[in-house]
């Protein structure tokens, strides 16, 4: 047995150092070599890299029918760990030209050799380097399978997936637009929302344009134009909300669709707008320059001012509307008290129980029968104060004298003599001002400081619209001939649930415009930083969502979005969204126009 003698430790850096200059193991003599010395192989493999990296099997390889079965993941080699991010879109292919399309939904860090780096000497080695030892673990990505796309004579298609990639296929980034179309289900044509991302970072392909277009579908070649299945965009104060509902309205100005006669019409659109920000998209944003033109251009992004646009201004008193914020020409309304004839939860008020609205009712009814279909608003607080009447009722035993004075105190409310019958002309007379083929009418109300008088404006026109829109025998055919966008801001003022008769009557009014809005040609555009207040029945009838920036935890889960999506919303920046339409395309985040594309802000 040979005695080994004194150890002595040299360190790694120590030895290397030695054997640069040869002055350690061979006598100082850089020439010299013994027989111990081994020869140095290159460990690169031959050729140039292509893709992220490969599927592994180590941790499972399995598609499953259940995705939180599915085990499916890639080493990541380390040049591209760091270009690598949570949503990225990625492709893998089959050994038949088939490929499966995934997205990134993990990535993690595993120890490439067995050891324990919670130690403190582990501890103290890492605290005196400045680099980290990337070499000495694995990074691994998390694959979710989106589809598998195949082709099918010149066209590209997806179906769900049902095979499972082989180990060591290469896992590449997605960078074909048609490929990242396909596999989100993206329409290749339609009303444009906004350019695909990711973290926040718009996507890039070897296209050009190199950014991926998201469409809603707009024709009837795949099912109803999403347009008629109701859109809702959701977004906190400063998130961009209403930068991003102009530039979806303008798109829709810009579309037509079929009636049932054949005709094809241009879309008209009426959005009712409490801060007076609407009514600028008649004016071209001063703020695009040429070459932000001719790229939408190329896009095929409807820009620019919308010359059609009206601002149809209520007239009320004490409320006078400046509209000194944009050039759309200004055309003043009153609410006709006739209105209320067919719609008598218009004076109910939120007060009033189902017995006496009955009561009203009736009493609605006998004075228009008594004083004719034009009676005023004025004549009516006249027939109420007939105290003979009152008797009358109370003797009958039609209305209770109690009944009879709830009634009273409720529709003579100061709200309904500001706004009925004022001295423009009536709305019901302007409907060829109200909609218009291709045509904007913004009714603004940020000029009205009484919440009861701007909610009785809103409701009355909307409501105006909507019976059109569902009835058999209209009184305005323009109206029921020609497709429709209804616009709302600040809907969840005026579409929330609650236990009065006039928001129940509200509603179902909504809920059953929802409902037959497809066949109708009438389509809701709903604009809330509240989406939880507003009505359940008509909530679950929108398809689309438009989900921006949302610090209330209550408002994100009331939009029902996929979890892995909701959880981004509070940190998205302006502009930045969440697009939810199952009829459209997969779950996916946007990036808006950066740009709008008419006149917003000062």
């Amino acid at each position: 047995m040979s005695d080994l003698g004194d150890f002595t430790e040299v360190s790694a850096d120590d030895s290397a150092a030695d054997d640069a200059d040869g002055s350690a193991a061979d006598g100082g003599d850089p020439d010299r070599s013994t027989a111990d010395d081994f020869d140095a192989y290159d460990v690169s493999p031959a050729g140039s890299d292509r893709g992220l990296g490969s599927i592994s099997v180590s941790q499972g390889l399995r598609v499953a029918e259940d995705g939180d079965d599915t085990a499916l993941k890639a080493f990541v080699t380390s040049d591209n760990r760091e270009s690598v991010r949570l949503g990225k879109y990625v492709i893998v292919p089959y050994p038949d030209d088939e490929t499966l399309f995934c997205r990134i939904t993990a990535l993690e860090y595993a120890q490439e050799f067995e050891a324990d780096d919670a130690t403190e000497i582990h501890a103290r080695r890492a605290m005196r380097r400045d680099d980290f030892a990337e070499r000495d673990y694995k990074f691994v990505a998390t694959l979710d399978p989106v589809a598998v796309l195949f082709s099918e004579g010149e066209d590209l298609k997806r179906r769900m997936t049902d095979r499972v990639p082989k180990p060591g296929s290469i896992v590449s980034e997605a960078t074909d637009a048609s490929q990242i179309k396909t596999g989100l289900a993206i329409p290749s044509e339609g009303v444009f929302l906004g350019h695909l991302s990711v973290g926040g970072e718009t996507v890039r392909t070897a296209a050009t344009p190199p950014t991926i277009d998201y469409r809603l579908k707009d024709d009837y070649a795949d099912g109803d134009p999403l347009v008629f299945r109701h859109t809702l965009v959701a977004g906190g104060t400063g998130s961009g909300k209403t930068h991003a509902s102009k530039n979806v309205l303008r798109q829709y100005l810009d579309s037509s669709y079929a009636m049932d006669d054949g005709r094809e019409v241009a879309t008209a659109v009426v959005q009712f707008d409490p801060q007076d920000e609407y009514a600028q998209m008649h004016d071209d944003n001063p703020e695009m320059d040429d070459a932000t033109r001719r790229r939408l251009d190329r896009q095929g992004i409807a820009h620019g001012g919308h010359d059609d646009t009206v601002a149809l201004v209520p007239d009320v008193d004490g409320a006078s509307y400046g509209g000194g914020g944009h050039r759309a020409e200004q055309v003043p309304f009153t609410i006709p008290f006739r209105m209320v004839k067919r719609r008598p939860w218009l004076v109910a008020g939120a007060r009033l129980n189902d017995n006496q609205y009955q009561a009203l009712d009736y009493l609605l009814s006998r004075f228009f029968d008594d004083y004719g279909p034009e009676a005023t608003y004025d004549q009516f607080t006249t027939y109420l104060d007939d105290p003979a009447l009152r008797e009358e009722l109370d003797e009958s035993g039609r209305v209770h004298e109690a009944t009879f004075d709830a009634v009273r105190r409720r529709a003579l409310g100061s709200a309904f003599a500001r706004v009925f019958d004022r001295d423009a002309r009536p709305v019901t007379d302007l409907i060829h001002e109200l909609v218009r083929p291709g045509g904007l009418t913004v009714v603004p109300t940020y000029h009205v400081n009484d919440t009861r008088a701007t909610e009785l404006v809103v409701l009355a026109v909307a409501s105006l619209l909507v019976d059109e829109k569902l009835s058999n025998d209209p009184d305005h055919d323009r109206i029921k001939e020609t497709p429709l966008v209804v616009g709302m801001d600040e809907a969840h003022n005026f579409l929330t649930d609650a236990e009065s008769v006039q928001a129940r009557k509200v509603i179902g009014k909504f809920t059953e415009a929802a409902k037959q809005g497809r066949k109708e040609r009438l389509g809701l555009f709903l604009i809330t930083q509240d989406p939880q207040d507003i009505a359940d029945s008509v909530f679950k009838q929108v398809n689309t969502k438009l989900v921006l920036n949302l610090g209330d935890e209550d408002a994100i889960s009331s939009v029902n979005i996929p979890p892995t999506l909701e959880d981004k919303v509070p940190y998205m920046e302006k502009g930045q969204m969440v697009v939810y339409s199952p009829d459209n395309s997969e779950p996916v985040e946007l990036t808006g126009l950066s740009t709008c594309v008419t006149r917003h802000g000062e």
